[in-house]
């Protein structure tokens, strides 16, 4: 089946459905939990003498799901690793933990006489989802002082892939962290 559009499900409107236990699997809310998308976390060389770390920072509070998320991390990454080889740390800050539900219904001619309804539906599981509240960091690269420029071209294109606004932001790193050999 088809994925829903994003903003069937980017608002924060209703408590978490994460609740899956291996230990007492009788006690679980979800039965069986969809596969996240998002598998690679870390990207890139982990040097420690890179002059700035930038973050991409959410505007206010969103759901973003796991297979937006993978867009943006490879979209980012993609354009890191050809402008920069060898010369960036990309990490993704956030995990998608939320189960998103749907309650599946059927549609066309005569499908009112088949379906059951909306009442007391608690819906399959259908994605997994982060939620990222305001000021949250969704992603950070280190990088070297001359390529800031690429590392925030990197970020308007994450952002594109993410429905929300997200801002850039920017940190020196202090030169006591440098190793100098």
């Amino acid at each position: 089946m088809k994925t829903r559009p994003a903003r069937t499900c980017r608002n924060i409107t209703s408590q978490a459905w994460s609740r899956y236990s291996l230990r007492k699997p009788k006690k679980n809310y979800v039965r069986a939990l969809p596969h996240t998308s998002l598998l690679v976390f870390k990207m890139g060389v982990d040097k420690p003498d890179y002059d700035v770390q930038m973050h991409l920072s959410a505007k206010d509070d969103i759901q973003l799901r796991s297979n937006s998320l993978e867009a943006a991390r490879q979209v980012a990454n993609k354009y890191l690793e050809r402008e920069l080889p060898n010369g960036y740390y990309f990490r993704v800050l956030t995990y998608p933990h939320n189960v998103i539900r749907e309650k599946k219904r059927a549609t066309g001619a005569g499908a009112d006489r088949i379906s059951q309804g909306m009442a007391m539906s608690f819906g399959r599981a259908i994605s997994m989802a982060a939620r990222v509240y305001k000021g949250q960091n969704v992603f950070e690269i280190k990088i070297d002082n001359q390529h800031k420029n690429i590392a925030k071209e990197a970020f308007k294109r994450a952002a594109s892939k993410l429905s929300g606004t997200f801002t850039v932001n920017v940190k020196e790193l202090k030169a006591e962290n440098k190793v100098v050999a």
